[in-house]
């Protein structure tokens, strides 16, 4: 997972800027409808924590440290419906942050499925929309 400090970057943009349908983010309580409706299942993955400069004085915290990372939105639409429309909002959601420096996170390449298509979970079906992103500290 990443930092919190990366995590509240994402969930204060898509909390201002996504109004389109509910977004629901890691382990966050939802009750989902009745009848499905789109929504959008968020995660926020941090790979890792890379030393990215060297002699920069006394003790670890004095380096430049890189933490690298890929935000997840899962478009979850109701099953049978298609895909297009999930296309469209996840090509909505990835230029929210893409080619952005927002907070001191740089958002970078993005994806639309990652060459792998939409999957089917119960009652839906998911396309997954991707950015890469990292922050310096």
């Amino acid at each position: 997972m990443s930092s919190a400090e990366v995590f509240d970057v994402i969930e204060q943009r898509l909390g201002a800027e996504w109004t389109t349908t509910p977004k629901v983010f890691e382990n966050d309580e939802f009750e989902a409808p009745n009848e499905p409706a789109p929504f959008i299942f968020v995660e926020i993955f941090g790979d890792f924590f890379d030393q990215a400069s060297i002699g920069g004085g006394e003790g670890v915290d004095a380096n430049l440290w890189r933490e690298t990372g890929q935000l997840l939105m899962h478009v979850m639409t109701p099953n049978g419906t298609g895909s297009r429309d999930a296309r469209v909002a996840a090509k909505a959601l990835i230029d929210l942050f893409r080619g952005q420096e927002i907070g001191g996170v740089e958002f970078r390449d993005a994806s639309i499925g990652a060459g792998e298509p939409g999957r089917v979970f119960a009652n839906y079906y998911a396309m997954t929309a991707s950015v890469s992103w990292q922050r310096d500290q």
